[in-house]
């Protein structure tokens, strides 16, 4: 039977006064997931990101987010501070849980490097994983971080292998 997680990479801005919390695209990720995983068959979700300036991590934010069922688990992945980072460290928890099928689900805007850095990996180990863009209000700062975080991109990828 074929096990199936949903992966959420994290997403925060920072706040008036310090401190950071889930960006609204980030919300709508958790949100969407929420709706996939009412459809049942969905073993895990998967929730990845670190603290950016200390306090409850990414993943432990949209833990506390999360209004879906309660039967699924819920696993946190708190260290990843890049999306190379959650895909290579979301690998391992899911061959722990014996995962085969995973969707990623994103703001529409990251979509082209959270495939670049998931794909390859989880398809190298047998995952079949597939992407869900969600669409979100496009902010500047979003534009210019994605434009920002491209040239990186394959020297991130050849240092989480």
């Amino acid at each position: 039977m074929e096990r199936l997680a949903i992966v959420v990479p994290g997403a925060s801005t920072r706040v008036r006064g310090g401190g950071w919390t889930l960006s609204a695209s980030c919300l709508a990720c958790v949100a969407e997931a929420e709706r996939m995983a009412a459809t049942g068959g969905v073993a895990a979700v998967v929730f990845t990101g670190y603290a950016p300036g200390g306090g409850p991590s990414e993943a432990e934010q949209m833990r506390e987010a999360w209004r879906g069922p309660a039967g699924v688990e819920l696993v946190l992945e708190r260290t990843a501070r890049t999306t190379a980072e959650n895909a290579a460290r979301t690998l391992p928890l899911l061959r722990e849980r014996g995962i085969d099928r995973a969707i990623v689900v994103c703001s529409a805007i990251h979509q082209a490097r959270v495939r670049f850095f998931f794909a390859r990996p989880y398809r190298a180990v047998g995952i079949h994983v597939t992407f869900v863009p969600v669409r979100t209000r496009l902010s500047p700062r979003a534009v210019l971080w994605e434009l920002a975080a491209a040239p990186v991109a394959w020297s991130q990828r050849r240092r989480t292998r």
